[in-house]
């Protein structure tokens, strides 16, 4: 079920803003800037090659490839277990949904089952991630509009999503929580209750910025009608995510391809009307209301059993084994040294993150380690929407769309 942003406009009037420079007819020079590599809107090292011909771009080119790091072929240089916190450092503002395609595509390979609590659990802390990458982009993008007081209200709910990441995992990023087969450890005691108190909260402070936001005049007439990109454009290029769905089609993977029991859960997908910056804002608004309902639901539904699958070939023994099982010890450091072996073949893996299609691609030689993983990031596929949304629009709306389009380098490069 996909739910519309339009009323959001019922009472707006259109605010059009001219892409044809001043002084109409006069032969204008071209001029090629750089924008970058460190972009004055901190949204990644990002390098922009910009033809202008007045204050209109006439065309664009991102240059990527600064912060390449090679996390693909690190990872697949390490045993299965020891790459997934390898893989979490791509798209560092999504490194739950990093884990998750690489885990699945393993566990998929090994046809192994997870526990119906650890896939709970697991919604609960994607949910919660996608939570946190939401605020992050509202927050900078609000500095690029001048609206810097939202940065701090969207840094403030940041802090204690991350005080809940560290209350579960031991650690605020970068948790290493999910494993193959479930989750590291169950959730300690109190969290639950800091998690329902985290959704209440989230909702009323996700009301303020849109009252901070929607009746501001600046904001609206940088948002509205800027950067718009049609259906079929987005649909050509790849582009996925809240992307597409601000565009009208209301394409999510945790509908169209349930994993994880999201099948379980009701939610709705916010979808906007023509594409523009201001449906890519309100999307992403909607979604944070739609993830907190997620998360009750599934901390509502939780069920009893293990966090972790009761497949001794890829699990660790409980650690109150090692101190009476000289079998369990042994185990332990055969996975701890050798890791554990993946059946030759070959699987993708696709989930929904923050900023779309987030997909893992594994191929087992049949050894401990992976003969090949790649990931399709979408931030990388997005980064192709770039020209399409700024083309002939004033280089002052450049910096609001490269923001509404939330890439993060990190994926980008890899």
């Amino acid at each position: 079920m996909s739910t519309g942003i339009s009323d959001y406009r019922k009472q707006e009037e259109s605010v059009t803003l001219s892409s044809q420079p001043a002084g109409e007819g006069l032969e204008q020079e071209l001029m090629t800037i750089n924008m970058g590599p460190h972009h004055p809107s901190t949204h990644g090292v990002l390098r922009l090659i910009v033809t202008l011909e007045g204050e209109t771009v006439r065309d664009i080119k991102p240059v990527i490839g600064y912060v390449h790091t090679g996390i693909e072929k690190t990872a697949e240089d390490k045993p299965y277990w020891k790459a997934i916190p390898v893989v979490e450092r791509m798209d560092y503002l999504s490194y739950y949904f990093n884990a998750m395609a690489f885990c699945g595509a393993v566990e998929k390979l090994l046809e192994v089952e997870v526990p119906a609590r650890a896939q709970y659990l697991r919604v609960i802390h994607l949910e919660l991630n996608r939570i946190m990458s939401h605020l992050v982009w509202l927050g900078t993008s609000c500095i690029d509009l001048g609206a810097i007081s939202v940065w701090w209200y969207c840094f403030r709910e940041r802090e204690a999503v991350l005080d809940l990441f560290e209350m579960s995992s031991g650690q605020r990023m970068h948790t290493r929580y999910f494993q193959v087969g479930g989750v590291i450890e169950d959730i300690p005691r109190g969290w639950v209750e800091r998690v329902r108190r985290f959704t209440k909260t989230m909702r009323t402070r996700a009301d303020q910025y849109a009252a901070l936001l929607d009746k501001n005049e600046i904001v609206l007439q940088r948002l509205r009608h800027t950067g718009i990109v049609d259906e079929a454009t987005l649909l050509g290029l790849g582009v996925t995510g809240p992307l597409l769905r601000a565009a009208g089609n209301p394409w999510d993977l945790r509908k169209a391809a349930p994993y994880s029991s999201y099948d379980h859960f009701d939610f709705k997908i916010p979808v906007g009307t023509i594409g523009d910056n201001y449906d890519r804002y309100r999307v992403r608004h909607a979604e944070i209301y739609e993830s907190c309902d997620i998360i009750d639901q599934a901390l509502d539904g939780l069920p009893e059993g293990p966090f972790i699958t009761t497949d001794r070939k890829v699990a660790l023994p409980p650690r109150h084994e090692l101190a009476t099982s000289m079998e369990a010890l042994i185990h332990h450091f055969k996975l701890v040294t050798e890791g554990f072996r993946v059946p030759p073949g070959e699987v993708y893996n696709p989930i929904e993150s923050p900023r779309g299609e987030l997909g893992c691609y594994v191929r087992s030689d049949g050894s401990s380690r992976p003969a090949r993983v790649h990931m399709r990031d979408p931030s990388f596929v997005n980064l192709q929407a770039t020209a399409p949304a700024t083309r002939n629009s004033y280089i002052a709306d450049l910096v609001a769309t490269l923001a509404m389009l939330d890439p993060v380098l990190g994926g980008v490069d890899r």
